[in-house]
């Protein structure tokens, strides 16, 4: 009788193992059509963009990048991430902060309109400059008088970008923070530590990796951004045409190999971010795993 009493519960335990199982026809299925998408839609078009770019050889992919408008997109595109993700870090900072350390009227609101780039289209984002800032804009009349030019020009192209990418860094660091809790913060104030102090000593060793994620993002967007710079660059060959605007314009002109070229610097960019974000999400669940201990 005791015999069968054991039994019992290691076979219904053993049938609720084989319950959670799934069958292996299932698991070799659902792999597959993973790694056919994958295949399908990432690796392939990567390596057609490399084909293209190279078809007629290396000399000709050097000379093409070492076009002047192809130079130029590359310059007014770094320069576009190097202004605009520092900026989007300090507000992501000043925002977590604010949402996650605070208690006041209208904070449902403002994470809500974080959030606000991610669902309004790109394009109708950079039609809303043109309508604020172009000639026949709220403030067109304004800014021609004063001879000051951001629409078709470096500035309206930064403030598109601005907009599109301002939600990375704050969305990776609100949650980060809620998560962290404000102990050990509150623990350092009562010790009569300042609040810079407490910012470099306790928050950002706290949330650095969060926030080298946030910023990677970010930056990885201000590179590959075209709907709102599109529609507020105007499309000037040389100056105001960025690396993704600029593969548009060559690929419009069948200069081809230009084209490809360019689109192999953005998915160079594209392969490591991906790296990056790799090493930096492992990083980030190593400290958790740490703390957790």
């Amino acid at each position: 009788m005791n015999s069968i009493a054991l039994s019992q519960p290691v076979s219904q335990s053993s049938r609720q193992q084989q319950a959670l199982v799934d069958p292996f026809w299932l698991r070799a299925l659902l792999i597959s059509i993973a790694v056919g998408f994958i295949i399908l839609f990432l690796i392939l078009p990567l390596i057609i963009v490399l084909l293209e770019a190279f078809s007629k050889g290396f000399g000709a992919y050097v000379s093409a990048l070492a076009e002047p408008d192809t130079q130029s997109a590359i310059r007014l595109t770094l320069l576009t991430a190097l202004l605009t993700v520092p900026m989007n870090t300090v507000f992501g900072l000043t925002a977590a902060w604010a949402i996650t350390r605070f208690e006041f009227r209208g904070k449902s609101l403002l994470t809500t309109l974080i959030d606000l780039p991610f669902s309004v289209s790109p394009v109708i984002s950079g039609l809303i400059f043109v309508l604020l800032f172009g000639s026949q804009g709220w403030f067109g009349h304004w800014l021609a008088e004063h001879d000051v030019k951001i629409i078709f020009a470096v500035p309206g192209i930064i403030l598109a970008t601005l907009f599109i990418t301002f939600p990375f860094v704050a969305r990776e660091l609100i949650p980060l923070m809620q998560e962290m809790g404000s102990e050990e913060e509150e623990a350092a104030l009562s010790l009569g530590a300042s609040g810079w102090l407490t910012f470099f000593k306790i928050t950002l060793p706290n949330i650095k990796w969060g926030l080298l994620y946030g910023m990677l993002l970010c930056n990885a967007r201000a590179m590959g951004e075209f709907g709102a710079v599109s529609v507020v660059s105007g499309h000037i060959r040389g100056l105001t045409n960025t690396l993704p605007l600029h593969v548009e314009v060559s690929y419009n002109e069948y200069d081809f190999v230009a084209s490809f070229a360019s689109a192999s610097i953005l998915a160079g960019l594209a392969i490591v971010t991906l790296i990056l974000k790799t090493i930096l999400e492992w990083k980030q669940q190593r400290d958790r795993q740490e703390l957790s201990l």
